[in-house]
């Protein structure tokens, strides 16, 4: 018997996230250990008359792969995938795993090959901006345990978070967008964080179920070179298997003159992958209500209520500041009341305050008219 769960959350991704139509080809890729849903996403896909194709991948054969990988062997593995992601109209990647630090040890080159010459090629170039694509996790006994929760408290936590109402979040999320479209100047304020940057002429893009699974944020990027200020994020973030904390950033004319953590000689090697990784190429809003502490998985961990994530890396093609770069990595700044607070401002007048929105139109979003 299968989880009644499973089979709402594969109709969801099926019919509202990726909107498959008939005739329409979608690669289903699964990483881990989930199966009851990559059959049921086969099943739906064939109920509207769409083709799937399925890949299985395993992490730990994955780092058997990349501790000897080489350059020409990574761009050999990207043009086999390249050719298939081209072929496809939708994507849907599941992410789980026994061990959630299993790349941790991988070295830094070989996962900087992987990145460059891989990630870059098949998910950045082809699938991010030509597929109608959807990236979710799975709930497992790793999970749970990042989440300092029981398994079975974690999959019911995971059901409630994914299973939401999305359309809901959608309509609640329009105000934001249109007052963030008429937006200048911004600033985020809280402890060890004076941040000013200008939004002005950037797209605002909702994310609300349609390309991550959780959602639950609202985007765009800031002007290039307008960041000013320093911020400090107060949840951990995990990058290449390395677990970063006490994460602080200084900022002058939009680019990081320092950088430090709890490592800051590695923190300075991830910064310093191209010109790019030193300008920011995002700022979201996040108001998943069901998520309301971080658990180093940055899919949950950038939809949280009452957050921010503000992005050094690659900016997207749909909310673009021309900044480019071979990372994009979303690290979180929560400002509810038990992290220490905070305000939000857009032209200098408050639309939110210790996480919740305090402008009428924008109440909607506070997490007691999201459930």
């Amino acid at each position: 018997m299968v989880d009644p769960r499973i089979t709402t959350l594969a109709h969801n991704l099926i019919n509202y996230s990726c909107r498959l139509k008939e005739g329409e080809k979608v690669l289903i890729e699964s990483i881990g250990l989930e199966l009851p849903l990559v059959k049921e996403l086969v099943k739906e896909a064939y109920k509207v008359g769409a083709i799937p194709f399925v890949t299985i991948k395993n992490k730990s054969v994955d780092r058997a792969i990349l501790m000897g990988a080489t350059e020409k062997q990574m761009k050999m593995m990207a043009k086999y995938e390249a050719a298939r992601m081209s072929d496809m109209d939708a994507y849907i990647g599941i992410r789980s795993g026994d061990n959630a630090s299993e790349l941790s040890d991988v070295p830094a080159d070989k996962m900087d090959l992987y990145f460059k010459y891989f990630w870059k090629e098949v998910h950045g170039n082809i699938r991010v901006p030509k597929t109608k694509w959807v990236v979710l996790r799975y709930p497992s006994p790793s999970m749970a345990q990042l989440a300092n929760t029981s398994t079975e408290a974690f999959e019911d936590f995971y059901f409630n978070v994914c299973n939401l109402d999305y359309s809901k979040m959608s309509k609640a999320m329009d105000p934001l967008v249109e007052l963030m479209s008429k937006t200048d100047k911004v600033r985020i304020v809280g402890p060890g964080t004076d941040l000013t940057f200008s939004i002005k002429g950037i797209p605002v893009v909702k994310c609300d179920g349609k390309m991550n699974i959780p959602d639950g944020e609202v985007y765009t990027a800031p002007v290039k070179d307008s960041v000013n200020g320093y911020i400090t994020y107060n949840t951990p973030a995990e990058y290449q298997g390395f677990t970063y904390e006490n994460i602080r950033l200084e900022f002058k004319d939009g680019k990081i003159v320092k950088a430090t953590a709890n490592d800051t000689e590695r923190i300075n090697k991830v910064f310093d992958t191209d010109e790019g990784a030193r300008y920011i190429g995002e700022f979201a809003i996040g108001v998943n209500p069901y998520i309301t502490k971080p658990m180093k998985d940055t899919l949950f961990d950038e939809k949280i209520t009452g957050s921010i994530h503000f992005t050094p890396g690659s900016s997207y093609d749909d909310a673009f500041n021309g900044n480019k770069s071979a990372i994009h990595w979303d690290l979180v700044y929560i400002q509810t009341p038990e992290y220490g607070g905070g305000e939000i401002y857009f032209d200098d007048v408050l639309i939110r305050k210790d996480g919740r929105f305090v402008l009428p139109e924008l109440e909607g979003l506070n997490p007691e008219n999201l459930k």
